[in-house]
């Protein structure tokens, strides 16, 4: 079967690739589609260290092929995620109140374990979580990383229904947790972005407010227009969109942190402690948030724009990202 793998030289590449027996508990996927995310990038250019070889892909979704010995959670014909989150060792501290992903024994799809673009992979069965009847196999890719990581940040901030959220970085992700946080949590948004295009796009997904920080500033905007927002959630990967993020909201607001940039963020810790504001990490969901993200996918809410690109694409999808010239998810096509 076909597959990409990343390569010594931090590239991608297409290659013919053996599949092992089944093993206890696990399930073979024959695969559908699997998106590209940010985070593939990295893997890829080796910023997380070297897994030159490692099949990458994150978001992908196919159909139960096969199930191994003692698999009862999937059986055949089951449509199933191949997800970051691939698999928690299932009895530590973490895996035991709730924090399943922040498991210190933890594999990752596509960095750690083999990952989901590729003709057929082999999943934990019990980790795989199904996609919902009704939801179309690219979109619930988007879903898999994008969508539940959008979602779960959301949820971290703790907003009530009315409240206003600052979502900085309105990509992949951001138009994501835009369309989360109109549609299901019934909130209000100020969509930030450096790029006008992406606003625009934000604005067709019902952003109520958006600014581009080369123009004007977040924080005294959004403190002067609204007395600061009630949260925030951060997938933009620069150290500024952090700091504008913290100095828009108002006394006793939560910033979610979800991009990863390389460098530290500003922070005024009299502020933090005299307004009472936190800052937190979140990092993807858990398999429970996933399937309440595909849920609410299923049912129209949230709606993920996707465009279908052949395995031969990858390299290129990877330079448009790192232009800055995606909008939505590329998704790869491994069926066709």
């Amino acid at each position: 079967m076909k597959a990409i793998v990343a390569t010594a030289d931090h590239k991608a590449e297409v290659i013919e690739k053996e599949m092992r027996p089944l093993e206890y508990g696990e399930a073979l996927l024959d695969m559908e589609c699997c998106g590209v995310c940010h985070t593939d990038l990295h893997v890829k250019n080796a910023d997380f260290g070297d897994v030159t070889g490692r099949v990458l892909g994150h978001e992908g979704i196919g159909i139960v092929k096969e199930v191994g010995p003692g698999v009862t959670s999937l059986k055949v014909g089951d449509r199933a995620s191949v997800a970051w989150f691939f698999e928690g060792c299932g009895h530590c501290e973490y895996c035991g109140t709730g924090r399943e992903t922040l498991c210190r024994s933890v594999k990752n799809a596509g960095y750690t374990a083999d990952g989901g673009m590729a003709e057929e992979v082999i999943v934990t069965a019990d980790y795989a979580v199904k996609v919902p009847d009704g939801l179309d196999p690219a979109a619930a890719s988007s879903i898999t990383c994008a969508g539940v990581t959008c979602y779960k940040a959301i949820k971290e901030a703790h907003l009530n229904a009315g409240q206003w959220i600052l979502i900085s970085g309105m990509g992949g992700l951001g138009n994501l947790a835009l369309q989360y946080a109109k549609n299901v949590f019934n909130l209000k948004v100020v969509a930030v972005d450096v790029n006008d295009g992406q606003l625009e796009f934000a604005k067709e997904y019902g952003a109520d407010i958006c600014i581009n920080p080369l123009k004007t500033d977040v924080a005294e905007f959004v403190q002067k227009e609204l007395g600061g927002v009630h949260g925030a959630v951060v997938t933009a990967v620069a150290k500024s969109a952090f700091n504008d993020a913290v100095g828009a909201v108002r006394a006793g607001a939560r910033v979610v942190a979800v991009g990863l940039p390389s460098a530290a963020m500003d922070l005024s810790i009299p502020r933090l402690v005299l307004d009472g504001i936190q800052v937190v990490g979140s990092l993807v969901g858990t398999r429970e948030d996933l399937k309440e993200a595909f849920q609410f996918g299923a049912e129209g809410k949230v709606v993920p724009n996707c465009e279908m690109r052949p395995m031969e694409d990858i390299n290129d999808i990877f330079d448009e990202m790192e232009r800055g010239e995606i909008r939505g998810r590329m998704v790869i096509d491994l069926k066709n």
